[in-house]
């Protein structure tokens, strides 16, 4: 079987396994996952990704097998673009399907919409440009790039089945609300028990997962390199499949553990947040 078919086998499997699925109740922060509630208010809808079958046979469902592949394999498919070791689906799992996971479902009906670490209207192109940049540590894709297209047109069909005028109440990362402060010398210590045997004894990745910090991992001006953004993901998805089995103190500790650790600059960080509004735990 060869890579392309074994890719979207993977996908149709996945879907399987989460479609028509409700996510539980949570604060929802941005699509990348910043932990920051929305403002929006919420109305009834479903987490009920498209089927499979439903991609056309044309230009446009090429575009969305692509876009499919830049998600799982942006090592492979998106490598003229990316600095680190990372996948986009390490931190958007199952492909953008998962709904603890700064899913993808329902996103494109958000943008254009205003970003205020950007200080300007973004459009969806602009925001997956801005995770090249930033947590793929690489570079952004040209806007006639057809893989660019492709994953604009991926997380448009993964967005079919969103009402008009709803919002995504799975939007982001399930935030944490303790006011627990966070402790790196602890959360060595989770890391040690719980996170070694798939990002290895020095947090530079396995075969089964990927760097955390060094050289090869998101850069600081990524999302995830926030503490509080760090702590949710892990304690909604980590150790991978055994996701909430983590205390929010533990899911803490760690991920200020992990983001004490050096990690590539972002030289363009001294434009974030031209108008204010930075959050306290950005690490710049």
């Amino acid at each position: 079987m060869n890579r392309p078919v074994v890719a979207w086998a993977a996908l149709v499997y996945t879907l399987v396994g989460v479609i028509s699925c409700v996510p539980p109740p949570r604060v929802a922060g941005e699509d990348a996952g910043d932990g920051r509630p929305s403002t929006e208010s919420q109305v009834d809808a479903l987490f009920a990704p498209p089927s499979p079958e439903t991609i056309p046979g044309d230009l446009r469902g090429e575009q969305i097998r692509l876009g499919y592949k830049m998600i799982v394999d942006t090592q492979e498919y998106g490598k003229r673009y990316v600095g680190n070791a990372l996948n986009c689906t390490n931190c958007h799992l199952d492909g953008g399907l998962n709904p603890n996971a700064a899913s993808f479902v329902g996103i494109s009906t958000l943008y254009p919409q205003y970003r205020e670490r950007a200080g300007r209207q973004m459009t969806l192109a602009d925001r997956i440009n801005e995770c090249f940049e930033r947590s793929m540590n690489g570079k952004p894709l040209p806007p006639d790039s057809v893989k660019l297209t492709g994953i604009v047109a991926y997380i448009e069909w993964l967005s079919t089945n969103m009402p008009a005028g709803s919002t995504v109440p799975w939007r982001g990362i399930p935030r944490l609300t303790s006011t627990h402060q966070p402790d790196p010398g602890n959360g060595k210590k989770v890391f040690e028990k719980k996170c070694v045997f798939c990002h290895g004894s020095d947090g530079q990745g396995t075969m089964a997962a990927p760097p955390v910090w060094g050289p090869r991992s998101y850069n600081i001006g990524a999302g995830m390199a926030r503490v509080s953004v760090a702590a949710a993901f892990i304690k909604a998805n980590m150790p991978r499949g055994w996701g909430w089995t983590v205390t929010d103190e533990e899911a803490l500790d760690a991920a200020a553990y992990i983001n004490t650790q050096p990690r590539p600059d972002f030289p363009d960080k001294i434009h974030d947040w031209p108008k204010g509004g930075k959050p306290a735990d950005a690490p710049y």
